[in-house]
């Protein structure tokens, strides 16, 4: 009896630990998913597809080298600009590491970016790192905050 007991308790064990590896990989597949969204709607500038990715409430916030955007209103200012400032767009991400613990998780990931200034035509090209933390609601992971800055600078 306590042989099948203890086999038992293994069982349940295994199990438990392969549904949370199951679970979080298929979070971290949904992430970035959702990153890939998220460069295209930056790309396009286009609000409705970054709608898709972003909680559309007055609790995210988006931290920049231009200032720091609070709740979706003002963030999708910042894709207006873009689509405003540039003709073109290219946000490349590269290095994407995913960690999902719960219904939380946090991406990681350094980008380049290329676009073609509408005024002028003359092109920009950048370079920087970024942090995104998600909320999953429901079935549906949801961008909550972004904090993105250049490159690394050596002293």
């Amino acid at each position: 009896m306590k042989l099948t007991s203890t086999f038992s308790m293994t069982i349940v064990f295994v199990l438990s630990q392969l549904h949370f590896e199951v679970f979080a990989q298929s979070g971290s597949d949904a992430i970035r998913q959702q990153i890939a969204k998220y460069t295209a709607a930056l790309d396009a500038a286009d609000i409705d597809l970054a709608g898709q990715v972003w909680r559309t409430s007055q609790d995210v916030s988006f931290i920049h080298p231009a200032g720091h955007a609070h709740g979706w209103e003002e963030i999708t200012g910042f894709y207006k600009f873009f689509g405003s400032a540039f003709s073109e767009r290219k946000l490349t991400v590269r290095d994407v590491t995913v960690h999902v613990n719960g219904d939380s998780a946090w991406a990681e990931f350094y980008w380049h970016f290329v676009a073609k200034q509408r005024n002028d035509g003359s092109v920009v090209e950048t370079d920087g790192r970024e942090t995104q933390i998600y909320n999953r609601a429901g079935n549906r992971w949801q961008l909550v905050h972004v904090h993105y800055s250049g490159p690394a600078m050596t002293p």
